[in-house]
């Protein structure tokens, strides 16, 4: 979230609960000031090893000597927004000859641990480390997907079915502006080959052209988007059968404001 007004423009992560999406809007807000300089991209997941709640998200850190970058912080009770530790990095120095990369993404097999992002060039990239390593010990990423894609890589196992879905944000053209909307790739494996499933302007996973509004309508892109999950660990399972989408939206007109 960008606080114009009382957070001097700065991109930081808000947080909320709630037991029911009804009663989203009346859940009251807590600001995550991590660091002073930018954090955002926030994912949530329980590590069952560790039995820990990990919070994964991008930052700059100048104060502390963090370059641009994938930090986590952990908690033991994900009900107390103030008990998160401060930012670590995944890395301790960016990876050579790599790109910065955005909209970090960790999901775990029986094996390894996988984090996934975009570079904003139509490239997806993967990086890996042993599940026993974790958070730590991450290798060089290598690029994993390409075709015309932009950012919000978002990946998870498909229960019962056993492969995986990866949902990625693209986007058209819109007088200068691209309509954002969602492709998605399927894939056997973590570390395997990822095959187009819905990945066309046409033939969206979410987009205009297959997403049903309520009126009147307010958004022309989709952005951001994640699946609710099936569950909360750190295999990231969601349901084929009842697959439900949360995404940020921005209608044209509001462009620039």
């Amino acid at each position: 979230m960008r606080r114009q007004k009382s957070g001097q423009g700065r991109i930081r992560i808000g947080y909320l609960s709630f037991a029911d999406w009804k009663d989203a809007s009346k859940a009251k807000w807590h600001l995550l000031d991590l660091s002073k300089d930018y954090h955002g991209a926030p994912q949530i997941f329980y590590f069952r090893p560790h039995k820990k709640w990990y919070l994964v998200y991008q930052l700059e850190d100048k104060t502390r000597g963090i370059p641009y970058g994938p930090c986590y912080s952990t908690t033991d009770n994900i009900a107390d927004p103030t008990s998160w530790t401060t930012p670590a990095p995944f890395y301790k120095r960016k990876p050579e000859g790599r790109p910065a990369g955005l909209d970090f993404w960790i999901i775990c097999d029986d094996e390894m641990a996988h984090l996934f992002f975009t570079s904003l060039d139509g490239r997806m990239w993967r990086a890996s480390t042993d599940i026993s390593d974790f958070p730590d010990m991450f290798e060089q990423p290598k690029v994993v997907l390409r075709g015309d894609v932009f950012e919000a890589s978002h990946t998870y196992r498909l229960r019962g079915l056993d492969k995986y879905v990866t949902l990625i944000e693209a986007q058209g053209k819109s007088g200068g502006r691209g309509h954002r909307y969602y492709k998605a790739y399927i894939a056997d494996r973590l570390d395997g080959e990822w095959k187009e499933l819905a990945a066309s302007a046409n033939k969206p996973f979410a987009g205009s052209i297959n997403v049903r509004l309520a009126e009147p309508r307010w958004t022309d892109s989709f952005s951001h988007g994640e699946l609710l999950r099936a569950g909360h660990d750190e295999r990231l399972e969601v349901d084929p059968a009842n697959l439900r989408f949360i995404f940020q939206g921005l209608a044209d007109e509001h462009w620039g404001q």
